[in-house]
């Protein structure tokens, strides 16, 4: 017996195995959402996607959070036909026409509502650790986590206590190291929108609510922002702006646009127009109008002159760059973290006395 089968038959650990054989190692699922740079954002490449472990969706009311949430569930149960999506609700503000619009069948969605963080936990840690199993197919959305008192807090307000709870942050860190394990394990994605609240100082910046726990759990955290998206003086839409803040795919501070119209939802081409003219494949022979590079050739790709807004919702376009060979791997190249090393090829070690 080699010392890997002996490693093998003495552990007590069930999913235990030689690296290259383990399910829980290897390349996760990934189920591809209809937007593709919604992919990138996910994992770098136009055909990444929602995959297993913990993904936190922060910002202020009003960012698209739970549709973002909704989208990508709904990515995964069109993947997964027979998966259903668990579905912890402590703000109960997610009509039903929210799951149509994203194509969720209502009797695949298992609804639990929670009303403290106490709740949640008890509740997810015992499905996940005696219900739910690697075959399952799950998917679980929190909506919200943000807003969830702690059981401390509910029975001081009951009685009449007005003490501070320093107990919220406990819990919320007992929560996620409770489940996360089980995410990967079990192959499950699980999305949670939190929110965020600004520091103190000169220049505040985004801070995500519910202390450590939530960093050092997540496998990535989108901090999402947004900018009004104007037709003449109306405001037509908005553009909503993916900060990653956290990844494990993505380099962290990428900023990926998502446009989405009062008249006619999310553009499927959002954010590709920003990445293809930083990479050189859009650009401006003249004042208001552009043309298209072709990556592969260097070629004028357009057959005529286009407006911005025209060619964002250029299918032909957009379909003949994710078709080239380089403009994928250029997208990816530039998003992506690490490569085959991680030392340039100069990179020098001191040696003993320097």
């Amino acid at each position: 017996m080699s010392l890997m089968d002996k490693l093998k038959s003495g552990s007590t650990i069930k999913d235990s195995a030689p690296i290259s054989e383990s399910a829980v190692f290897t390349v996760a699922d990934m189920s591809p959402t209809r937007v593709p740079m919604l992919n990138v954002a996910l994992g770098a490449t136009f055909n990444s996607g929602v995959m297993p472990g913990l993904h936190m969706l922060a910002g202020p009311s009003k960012h698209f959070k739970s549709a973002f949430a909704l989208l990508m569930a709904g990515a995964h149960m069109k993947a997964n036909p027979n998966s259903i999506l668990l579905f912890y609700d402590s703000e109960f503000g997610t009509p039903q026409d929210y799951f149509d619009s994203f194509d969720i069948p209502m009797d695949r969605v298992f609804h639990v509502p929670v009303t403290d963080i106490e709740d949640l936990k008890q509740d997810m840690a015992k499905q996940l650790k005696e219900n739910l199993d690697r075959k399952d197919e799950v998917i679980i959305i929190v909506d919200s986590i943000g807003n969830l008192a702690s059981r401390k807090e509910v029975d001081d307000a009951v009685d009449g206590k007005t003490v501070a709870d320093m107990t919220r942050a406990k819990q919320m860190k007992s929560l996620f190291r409770i489940v996360t394990p089980h995410l990967r394990l079990k192959n499950i994605p699980m999305i949670v929108i939190n929110h965020t609240y600004k520091e103190i100082g000169l220049y505040p910046k985004d801070i995500v609510s519910g202390g450590t726990g939530a960093y050092y759990s997540s496998d990535a955290i989108w901090i999402i922002g947004r900018q009004q998206q104007k037709e003449g003086t109306e405001v037509a839409g908005w553009n909503f702006i993916i900060n990653v803040e956290k990844s494990r795919h993505v380099r962290e501070k990428s900023k990926i646009p998502i446009r989405v119209m009062y008249d006619g939802g999310i553009a499927k081409w959002s954010g590709m127009f920003e990445i293809a003219e930083a990479l050189g494949y859009v650009r401006k022979p003249k004042v208001g109008w552009y043309e298209v590079i072709d990556p592969d050739t260097g070629e004028v790709l357009s057959t005529k002159l286009m407006r911005k807004a025209e060619l964002e919702s250029s299918d032909e376009m957009w379909t003949k760059l994710m078709d080239s060979t380089e403009f994928p791997a250029k997208v990816t190249q530039h998003y992506k973290i690490g490569g085959k090393s991680l030392f340039s090829d100069d990179q020098m070690f001191l040696t003993e006395g320097e």
